[in-house]
This record gives structure tokens, C-alpha cells and sequence, in this order.
């Protein structure tokens, strides 16, 4: 899961700090999406860093669709 995170339910409690809704974890570039803020967040030495200014915009390709 996480990188260096041991407890999955780390992943339950995390939320987008503007909508609050929960994350989703991307494995393959280590970053938790935000699909509804269209707001990826880096996960840097396993630690989720949840700050606006550091989280990326992405793309319509990106978002996983219900």
C-alpha cells in the first residue's frame, strides 16, 4: 500500500484538506487523487504531503470514472 505507511486504515481516514472527500491511492506514481478536486497529492519518503500548494492539477484521463 502506502510506502513506509503500515496501517491500511491510514487510507480511510485521509481526506482532500479543500472538499474533504476521501483519497484514492495511485501505486504507480505514489500519490493520492483527489478525482472529484481533480488534485493529485505527492507521497514523499511514505509520508502523504496534503497541502494545495504542493498537490498537482490532473487531467481528465487521470480521473477514475464510478
Amino acid at each position: 500500500m502506502l510506502h513506509g505507511l503500515t496501517d491500511p486504515r491510514l487510507l480511510e481516514i485521509l481526506v482532500d484538506p479543500i472538499s474533504k472527500v476521501p483519497l484514492r491511492y495511485d501505486s504507480d506514481h505514489q500519490e493520492l487523487i483527489c478525482d472529484s478536486g481533480r488534485r493529485a497529492y505527492p507521497i514523499r519518503d511514505g509520508i502523504p504531503i496534503l497541502l494545495v500548494s504542493d498537490a498537482r492539477l490532473i487531467n481528465e484521463d487521470e480521473i477514475k470514472k464510478p
